[in-house]
């Protein structure tokens, strides 16, 4: 089981901004399916995570989309702007899963590591 976080490389966040995106992405796909024997699973095992790159926003939904229509867990952040981006909300970091790690690399297996 794991999680895997996509970090929009063209933003060109600051790191601690990519964690703090990061940590809402998981927090938001774990909290909002807490019923979820996938997530009871991941949890138990102690919650793998892996962190990846895409490079547009539109990569980021797509591969969302491809993956909540598999049946996979997702999530996408999207910041207020208030510390980055001009005041402009923007979407940062998506999650998907927890699930099973074949069952995700189906979707990711073709992205770098963050």
């Amino acid at each position: 089981m794991k999680q895997v976080l996509l970090v929009r490389r063209d933003l060109n966040m600051r790191r601690g901004k990519e964690i703090a995106q990061g940590a809402h992405a998981s927090l938001s796909a774990t909290l909002q399916n807490l019923d979820d024997e996938r997530v009871h699973t991941w949890l138990q095992q102690g919650m793998a995570k892996i962190a990846l790159v895409v490079d547009s926003e539109e990569d980021l939904l797509k591969l969302t989309t491809k993956a909540s229509e598999a049946g996979l867990i997702t999530a996408v952040i999207t910041d207020a702007g208030k510390t980055e981006f001009g005041g402009v909300p923007t979407r940062t970091v998506a999650a998907i899963g927890p699930d099973e790690r074949m069952k995700i690399d189906l979707i990711t297996g073709h992205l770098k590591l963050r």
